[in-house]
């Protein structure tokens, strides 16, 4: 059996057996009048850019300009409607519903649990090390998917079919250790896929990933314009795979994923123009992280401040529910993560005024 095959052992076995909804933009290319979708043949409000037409499922144009952003082919992106998609897409294509797992690190992102509820898949949680800035566990996670199922009623316990890590972080900010996810790929092989969603990456300075999922069919990367890209209202989300995998994806995603203008707004994003004002945004986000951490450790009310590779600070405060009412009254809202890491708070890095009104009112807290 090849690296691929093992891959797609893992996926449910209904999946790979259903036959994908076939659209009439899938159907029919190339045409100069389109009768073939039951479209109202013009926008009576005039409204630009024209939305009478179904957009394509995956546009071409933009799936080269992603494949080139992120240094892949064309073959291994899935354009989905924000990381979150890819999320419950990887849930619903490889979790049957009360008989597999995935596998996450906490302090994480929260909807990996989540879309495992919805599918009803259980969730293994492996700690990442607080004491060491939060690094992962590669050993116990390792051993947390390879470990022989232990007998829970008729079916027995769900087995890790996925395996969730965010870097960087979120909400603690930091990147894990590369050769630490690789290693952790190669050795689940065969067993388990491991996910690496990558929405903070571009903050990071170090390289993505994604150009290992050509010798690593089981590793598969999300990415998004959300954050550097600052498109967080279009949605526009990447999932980047092997192509068997992509393939068996497009089975299982929404016939039209990417709206006309969300597309419009994407692809002027990854013009040169709009690439080099994200490249100058994150230089000045970048900037103010590093300034803003410097002056919140100086603080009396901060404990602590993580070190991080995204656009937020993640600190320990003596009182969270005493700072996040101070902000609240100043009109600065930061994000409360006490649930996840005690009287800690997240606090996304703005604009210079921004940060400095973070800082104004925490000085006085």
């Amino acid at each position: 059996m090849n690296a691929v095959d093992s891959v797609l052992q893992l996926v449910r076995p209904d999946i790979l057996s259903l036959a994908a909804y076939s659209s009439a933009r899938k159907e029919s290319t190339g045409g100069r009048i389109w009768l073939d979708a039951n479209e109202n043949p013009e926008t009576p409000s005039a409204h630009k850019p024209l939305l009478n037409r179904y957009p394509e499922p995956q546009p071409a144009d933009l799936v080269a300009q992603l494949a080139a952003l992120y240094g892949v082919a064309p073959a291994q992106v899935l354009v989905t409607r924000g990381s979150d998609e890819g999320i419950d897409l990887l849930l619903r294509t490889f979790c049957r519903a009360e008989q597999d797992a995935i596998l996450i690190t906490p302090p994480t992102y929260g909807m990996y649990v989540v879309a495992a509820g919805i599918q009803g898949a259980r969730t293994v949680a492996v700690p990442l090390v607080r004491e060491k800035n939060f690094a992962l566990d590669a050993e116990a996670v390792l051993r947390a998917v390879l470990a022989p199922p232990k007998p829970s009623g008729e079916g027995g316990e769900p087995g890790v079919k996925l395996v969730f890590l965010c870097s960087p972080n979120n909400p603690t900010g930091g990147l894990l250790d590369r050769a630490a996810v690789l290693a952790l790929v190669r050795a689940l092989a065969g067993h388990a896929v491991v996910v690496v969603d990558e929405a903070y990456v571009d903050f990071s300075g170090q390289p993505s990933l994604a150009a290992e999922i050509a010798a690593n069919p089981n590793l598969i990367v999300l990415r998004t314009l959300s954050k550097a890209y600052g498109l967080a209202g279009a949605r526009v989300g990447t999932t980047l795979a092997d192509p068997a995998v992509i393939g068996v994806l497009q089975k299982v995603i929404a016939p039209y994923p990417v709206p006309a203008p969300v597309l419009l707004a994407a692809l002027a994003a990854l013009t040169p123009a709009g690439l080099a004002a994200a490249r100058e945004s994150v230089a000045a986000l970048v900037a103010e992280r590093v300034r803003l951490a410097a002056a919140l450790a100086g603080m009396p009310v901060i404990k602590r401040v993580w070190p991080s590779d995204a656009n937020s600070l993640l600190v320990e405060v003596s009182d969270s529910s005493r700072a996040m009412a101070a902000g609240r009254a100043a009109g600065v809202v930061w994000r409360d993560r006490s649930k996840d890491v005690a009287n800690s708070i997240r606090i996304t890095v703005g604009t210079t005024e921004e940060n400095n009104a973070t800082l104004e009112v925490l000085s006085r807290v």
